[in-house]
């Protein structure tokens, strides 16, 4: 029987509800805290779960916190955020993308590309299984999706070693597996590894789709049967929301309603209401999706069916883990 592995346990997939795939709720990046970047520190967890606080009293039920251990994951500030919200919360076990590893590790003397790179896929394959059965980062808090990313246009060698061990540890623990695609590109160039590594697509979300709005490569995507995360919503210094919607509706149109999930990705102070009074994570349920409703409905498709499956069903199959041995 399939589960969801949400950070205060597991739960029957039904119970997940109206669900946002791909944010981040507290992150201290390493590589943009050397460089002084605080945009990129989520790093007030006070004014963390004020915002989540909001989204749970909009009508949004579950949060997936796609933080990885390279982008500053903390999973017990995130724990205690699910806790005193009520806002089910999955975490992200596994590894972010390849430019990112150049800063130390907190509290150690090594990069995260020293590291990466003296383990073996084996000992990265162990470290994503732990993160998912036992917990991250010495707690008890589970993982319950596994990530990997690659970089603009490009995959480097390190990087293709964290997707063959991401990969492996899907296999072992039926985690289901999140790909970061930086800008949107190389999706289908990592769909080479998963099929090295026996992955079922199926099993798998490809976050940034809106970045690059290439209907071909979208289709190109959806026919292997796997998730496409438009993940940009708000940030129109990117691409309108026109363009967003378009892509959506196009694959909706051609029968892949239940292979999109939809988030904001709010990795900035920004994007944060409680941070800089920007738009927040209520904007989406409050304001993008009765846009999303209205101009499915004019273009002769069922734009309540569509959100429903877009937040509620499609969450529930994409997010679920399967025995997949």
């Amino acid at each position: 029987m399939s589960f969801v592995r949400l950070m205060t346990g597991d739960v029957a997939p039904e119970k997940l509800g109206f669900t946002y795939s791909h944010e981040h709720i507290v992150c201290r990046p390493a590589y943009w805290a050397e460089r002084g970047q605080e945009d990129f520190l989520l790093d007030d967890v006070v004014k963390s779960e004020q915002e989540v606080a909001a989204a749970k009293k909009c009508g949004v039920d579950t949060i997936v916190d796609a933080t990885a251990i390279d982008y500053g994951r903390d999973p017990q500030a995130v724990y205690d955020i699910s806790v005193h919200t009520g806002m089910q919360i999955i975490g992200t076990a596994g590894f972010n993308k390849g430019f990112l590893w150049d800063a130390k590790i907190p509290g150690e003397d090594r990069t995260y590309e020293e590291w990466i790179d003296t383990a073996s896929i084996q000992e990265l394959t162990d470290f994503v299984v732990k993160e998912v059965n036992v917990g991250m980062q010495g707690t008890s808090v589970k993982g319950g999706q596994v990530k990997f990313g690659t970089g603009y246009n490009s995959i480097s060698p390190l990087e293709i070693k964290t997707i063959r061990a991401v990969c492996r540890a899907h296999l072992e623990t039926g985690a289901p597996v999140h790909s970061h695609t930086e800008a949107g590109t190389m999706a289908l160039e990592q769909m080479q590894y998963l099929k090295e590594e026996g992955v079922d697509p199926h099993n798998v979300s490809f976050g940034h789709m809106d970045r690059n709005p290439d209907t071909y490569m979208h289709l190109k995507l959806a026919d292997t049967g796997a998730f496409l995360c438009f993940d940009g919503i708000a940030k129109v210094k990117y691409n309108p929301e026109s363009t967003r919607i378009k892509c959506i509706l196009e694959l909706a149109k051609r029968g892949y309603d239940k292979q999109i999930l939809v988030s904001g990705d709010t990795a900035r102070r920004s994007y944060y209401n409680s941070y800089t009074y920007a738009v927040g994570l209520p904007y989406i349920k409050e304001t993008w999706l009765p846009r999303l409703i209205e101009e499915a409905d004019m273009q002769g498709l069922d734009g309540k069916k569509l959100a429903e499956n877009i937040f509620i069903n499609n969450p529930r199959e994409c997010f679920s883990f399967k025995k997949v041995r």
